[in-house]
């Protein structure tokens, strides 16, 4: 049956907005992401300039305007706070997951587009992304329309969402898109549907969408714009590393592993079934989902610079090759069906991450309770998942209690850890302390990394200081009267070398963070 149903509309779409919503404004902004695209969007708000992105009162290229415009209205409706910075990207998963369902019931049946929906939403790096203020989440919501407006052969609907991702994160708005449906064309020998795709009246349609803004800003900007732009944030990113520390081909190995829990042991079974047990209409279309997450694994394996946010695209084919396969498994099921594969992988996985969530309270006491107790109920509830295969062959039961495990561990992580982990993790405190305790026309030089917090929660700029660079010491050498805010492991490199002057006392450290005074 490839009917949609309401009552799962409304399952996953509640579900979704619980798992995705729940604590997004609990949580100061993490640095330094989240508060250089809130401070972005703010600053929009501020000068009234929608086009030129700006950041400490500077232009800046490192993105195009999509989530800035959409956090700005946001901030117009609800505020400047953690919550209306969040909001959009949170929408945007929470579409995700229902595009999904609707894309994967018109194509295999209803089961599979539900449980796909569900295992989308439940897994942790799609809920822990879509509770994040970056652009990943909207760059995944229209790359994602893009290829399975593909799929239902919505071509003019495709190069739409291409454009808008486009506008959201440049060029690999439509090279991922594009890649993966001309190499799924190439593999199925189907290369003459792109005669029937429309490509010259697609393409303009693209460029009228995601040109305008380029366009603009090249006027107003010049070469600047290009060279930054394109030269840096996207060529120079892809060949030089940003972090030589993360340049292994395996980077990405523990990131999909832990990313997809609790379905990570599902998740060799179902790409297995996918290829030697499906049916040869099923196989065809499971490949356009086999070629997406295996182009953005290798793609992004390749590239020197590697951030986790970058292979979230991977998980909405991963979850539609779980969903098939959750699916296939409940129309086959037989009374001595055995499930050693996916009992072996998830309870292992269970028990791993359970005594990794305890193991993990020892170096964070401050949360040792909560971790404790979320390690517990992973080893408990994985259990019962297990059990329920074992001994009832209950496969519906097994996969509720995965997405038990998903929405649990989301709540413990965003109701009690992160709350009060979050100084270790944002400067919001620290503003504070710095806005009641320090001369404000004092000058002050902050730390690169913790510099668009300072800004966001702060309202002050503050003067720049390079990690790893000398810029503390040669702050320091001036003399001059002055506030400093440096992360401990940049205060204690130059307390080793031992140039702290004996006039620079600490006015206070919260979680290694320090704020200094040179008088």
């Amino acid at each position: 049956m490839k009917q949609l149903e309401k009552n799962s509309l409304l399952i996953i779409g509640g579900i979704a907005l619980f798992t995705i919503l729940f604590g997004i404004g609990g949580v100061p902004l993490l640095d330094p992401d989240e508060p250089v695209y809130a401070e972005t969007a703010r600053e929009m708000l501020q000068t009234g300039d929608f086009l030129s992105p700006r950041i400490f009162g500077s232009y800046w290229y490192d993105k195009p305007p999509m989530y800035y415009w959409l956090v700005a209205i946001s901030q117009m409706l609800f505020g400047f706070s953690e919550f209306s910075a969040r909001l959009p990207a949170a929408l945007m998963a929470c579409g995700t997951a229902i595009m999904v369902y609707v894309s994967t019931t018109k194509m295999f049946n209803e089961k599979a587009g539900f449980w796909s929906a569900l295992v989308l939403t439940s897994c942790i790096q799609f809920f822990y992304m879509g509770k994040a203020a970056v652009t990943d989440t909207t760059l995944l919501f229209f790359m994602t329309g893009a290829i399975l407006s593909f799929a239902h052969k919505k071509y003019w609907l495709m190069y739409a969402c291409m454009a808008l991702a486009t506008v959201t994160k440049g060029p690999i708005g439509i090279v991922f898109p594009g890649a993966i449906i001309f190499l799924y064309l190439a593999i199925t020998g189907q290369l003459r549907e792109i005669l029937r795709m429309h490509v010259i009246r697609g393409l303009l349609l693209y460029f009228l969408i995601a040109s305008p803004w380029y366009y603009a800003m090249y006027t107003v900007h010049g070469m600047e714009f290009i060279n930054t732009f394109l030269g840096f944030h996207n060529i120079t990113r892809f060949t030089t590393p940003e972090h030589a520390n993360r340049v292994t081909f395996w980077y990405y190995f523990p990131v999909v592993i832990l990313g997809m829990f609790p379905w990570t042991g599902m998740l060799v079974q179902a790409i297995k079934a996918s290829i030697c047990e499906s049916r040869i209409d099923d196989m065809r279309q499971l490949l356009l989902y086999h070629v997406w997450w295996i182009f953005v694994f290798l793609f992004f394996t390749v590239c020197q610079t590697k951030l986790v946010s970058y292979i979230l695209p991977m998980f909405p084919p991963l979850a539609v090759i779980i969903g098939w396969n959750i699916s296939r498994m409940l129309a086959k099921l037989r009374h001595n069906t055995t499930f050693y594969s996916w009992m072996f992988g998830s309870g292992l996985l269970f028990l791993l991450l359970g005594a990794g969530w305890i193991i993990g309270s020892q170096y964070l006491p401050e949360t040792a309770f909560s971790l404790i107790m979320l390690g517990v109920l992973t080893v408990i509830l994985g259990f019962g998942a297990v059990f329920s295969l074992w001994y009832y062959r209950d496969i519906e039961m097994s996969c509720w209690l995965h997405t038990l495990i998903g929405v649990v561990t989301m709540c413990v992580a965003f109701a009690f850890v992160m709350p009060v982990l979050a100084d270790r993790f944002s400067v919001k405190t620290m503003s504070g302390v710095y806005l009641e305790q320090c001369e404000q026309a004092t000058p002050i030089y902050v730390d690169k990394f913790l510099r668009p917090g300072f800004m966001y929660y702060a309202g002050k700029p503050g003067i720049e200081m390079l990690p790893k660079t000398g810029a503390l010491s040669e702050a320091l050498r001036n003399g001059q009267h002055k506030y400093i805010l440096v992360r401990g492991l940049e205060y204690r490199r130059v307390q080793k070398t031992k140039q702290i002057p004996t006039n620079v006392t600490t006015v206070k450290e919260i979680s290694d963070i320090y704020l200094l005074e040179q008088k």
